[in-house]
């Protein structure tokens, strides 16, 4: 939506706004992750934290502020990337309804077990 706005802020601002926001949750982590568990930890959290910032950061037309690395691998899979914002493009992550279904699941029924 961002890409849509005449009047941007300039980067400066932008940067300005991403650093405390990033202080924010990392001080929140701090005090809501006080010990490390098995492949988490304060560091690697505050890390992560720093690695959306630069991916938001680049999805606004700004360049990285921490450069920092995803070190959680799993995140991959599941995290920021592939989701379609529908306000800006046209999603084509779903699928249409029905694909899958067969003959008898189109056919309208009164005693569906629901």
């Amino acid at each position: 939506m961002y890409s849509h706005i005449k009047n941007k802020l300039p980067q400066e601002r932008i940067h300005f706004i991403i650093k405390d926001a990033v202080s924010i949750e990392q001080e929140y982590l701090t005090e809501s992750l006080p010990v490390d568990m098995i492949g988490m930890n304060c560091r690697l959290m505050s890390q992560y934290i720093e690695f959306v910032a630069d991916h938001l950061l680049v999805e606004l037309g700004c360049e990285k502020l921490y450069k920092s690395k995803n070190p959680f691998d799993f995140m991959e899979n599941i995290s920021i990337d592939g989701k379609t914002n529908f306000f800006e493009k046209k999603v084509s992550e779903y699928q249409r309804p029905g694909v899958l279904a067969t003959e008898g699941d189109r056919q309208f029924q009164l005693d569906a077990d629901f």
